[in-house]
């Protein structure tokens, strides 16, 4: 397991910007045709979103 040492304010803000990376990658997914490309996209944003939940905690 890798750990990172971050600020509260650098994790907070780091959280920021990938919330707004995976709100716009959703709006990839929605608009994608490819099945292999779609499911990338979407465990993209799943380990992002596990992410996200680490830096809040």
């Amino acid at each position: 397991m890798l750990q990172l040492n971050l600020t509260y304010q650098d994790a907070s803000i780091l959280a920021g910007a990938l919330e707004n990376y995976v709100s716009d990658l959703s709006m990839e997914i929605a608009g994608t045709d490819s099945k292999d490309f779609r499911d990338n996209l979407k465990l993209r944003r799943d380990v992002l979103v596990r992410v996200i939940h680490n830096l809040k905690e």
